[in-house]
């Protein structure tokens, strides 16, 4: 394969359309291309061979969401949430029947609320012409 030029089209991730586009080859540095141009919005950035930035969020997320584990639980905070105490489910054959008990009372009904009547309008005063 022939070393590209400048001009030459290449596959790249544009960083302002956030997907593989075709690029133009801008510069090349050492036989390989170092800047390139996305030939759909037009922005310059370094050649990326056709690899995606790490996401910068999740890690902003975590920190984050460790900050607000530590002032809610400190001795929980280092935990990871694998290691966590969960409580366990019983299976549905353990599950016990519910019993009624007969000495409460059963609760008084609650009579439901009636809605308000909307106000009347009053009628607009005709001036003379």
């Amino acid at each position: 394969m022939r070393e590209p030029r400048l001009g030459d089209d290449i596959d790249d991730f544009c960083v302002r359309c956030k997907r593989i586009m075709n690029h133009a080859i801008v510069s090349v540095v050492n036989g390989a291309p170092a800047k390139v141009r996305c030939r759909t919005c037009h922005s310059d950035h370094d050649f990326r061979h056709e690899q995606a930035p790490p996401p910068k969020v999740d890690s902003r997320k975590a920190a984050l969401f460790n900050q607000v584990l530590k002032k809610v639980n400190p001795d929980e905070a280092g935990k990871p949430v694998e290691d966590a105490d969960v409580p366990e489910v019983p299976e549905l054959d353990e599950v016990p029947e519910a019993v009624a008990v007969a000495d409460d009372p059963p609760a008084p009904a609650v009579p439901a609320a009636a809605p308000k009547p909307k106000p009347k309008t009053k009628a607009k005063a005709r001036g003379r012409k």
